[in-house]
């Protein structure tokens, strides 16, 4: 088992198990620290969205941050159980957990996210296959964040309002050109 420490909010400090698995890379604590400070410390009343959501550390810390509600999605039954145990661990009545595909999760959704989280499996293309099918789902003036293994350049859909590198997570947030 490994463990995530949820770095802000009403959560600080607290340790998380999550399931060790070669595919899993948590967000490390410095890239998400600073994520939440390009995002503001405070997400009260943001609706968010954790694709791939793996250990949870993103859609956690967003929960413990204040926002209204997380969806997380993520396919791995396993991962599913675990991080089950974590939303009741910490009676996380706001974060919903669903078990599925991301690119099936966001063909049939119908709400709109003023955060998305957008974290796949690093040797995958999953990321390149999902951000089509994010602007159906962005509130007006909503942000994605990406995380990848490589230097990211999104489409003319997207601006790139921050990036960064940490060892060998590049990560950015990204907004849609029309609202940037």
């Amino acid at each position: 088992m490994g463990k995530i420490r949820i770095i802000g909010g009403q959560w600080r400090s607290r340790s998380l198990q999550f399931l060790d698995d070669k595919l899993l890379r948590p967000t490390p604590d410095r890239v998400r620290e600073t994520l939440f400070n390009w995002l503001g410390q405070d997400l009260t009343g943001k609706n968010c969205l954790d694709l791939f959501a793996g250990s949870g550390s993103l859609g956690l810390e967003a929960a413990s941050r204040g926002a209204r509600q997380i969806t997380m999605v993520e396919h791995n039954a396993k991962m599913v159980r675990h991080l089950r145990s974590a939303i009741e661990k910490l009676i996380a009545s706001q974060v919903r957990l669903v078990h599925t595909d991301a690119r099936v999760f966001l063909a049939d959704n119908r709400v709109r996210y003023d955060v998305i989280f957008v974290d796949p499996p690093y040797q995958s293309n999953l990321l390149n296959e999902v951000l089509p099918l994010l602007p159906a789902c962005l509130a007006e003036d909503g942000m994605v964040y990406v995380e990848s293994h490589n230097t990211f350049l999104p489409d003319n859909t997207w601006s790139v309002f921050r990036q960064g590198r940490a060892s060998h997570v590049h990560y950015g947030l990204l907004t849609l050109k029309s609202n940037g």
